[in-house]
């Protein structure tokens, strides 16, 4: 089970690479014009899981974000080196993930692949790949503005 956490770890941390840090995160308010259509049924919307997803940003915004990315990384230094505290912080960084979009994901991407990196050799005493470090603190940086802006200073 652990070499398929350390897999789903380096998965998550190429799709980091792959993002830029510097682009905005869309707006989620906002939507491009649809072509007008007769039909009366597709005129209907449905929500979308993405929609869903950002509609938990805007209620907590950046503040409850930064602060519960900070209370989760204070979960994980206190791991230590067990393995099954550093899944429940993979655990809770992955649900947290899902409620926001852009850099504030990003915190929450960057730790889960941290936390399970670090699972994986944690029972030998090892320490997690210094890519999966450096994502943390490369998300950390992302964020620091727009978390100082709400008033949380994010800590590593």
């Amino acid at each position: 089970m652990k070499k398929i956490l350390a897999m789903a770890a380096v998965a998550s941390l190429a799709g980091l690479t792959a993002c830029s840090v510097s682009t905005p995160a869309p707006d989620g308010t906002t939507s491009p014009a649809a072509p007008a259509s007769s039909s009366p049924a597709s005129s209907q919307a449905t929500p979308s899981r993405s929609s869903v997803a950002t509609a938990a940003p805007q209620s907590g915004g950046a503040k409850a974000a930064c602060e519960l990315f900070n209370s989760l990384y204070v979960q994980y230094r206190a791991a230590a080196n067990d393995p099954e505290a550093h899944e429940d912080v993979y655990r809770a960084a992955r649900d947290a993930k899902d409620n926001y979009s852009g850099n504030l994901k990003g915190l929450f991407t960057s730790l889960g692949a941290l936390a399970i990196d670090h699972s994986s050799v944690a029972d030998t005493g090892g320490q997690p790949a210094q890519a999966s470090k450096d994502a943390v603190r490369d998300a950390v940086f992302a964020n620091a503005g727009a978390c100082t802006a709400a008033g949380v200073t994010l800590t590593l």
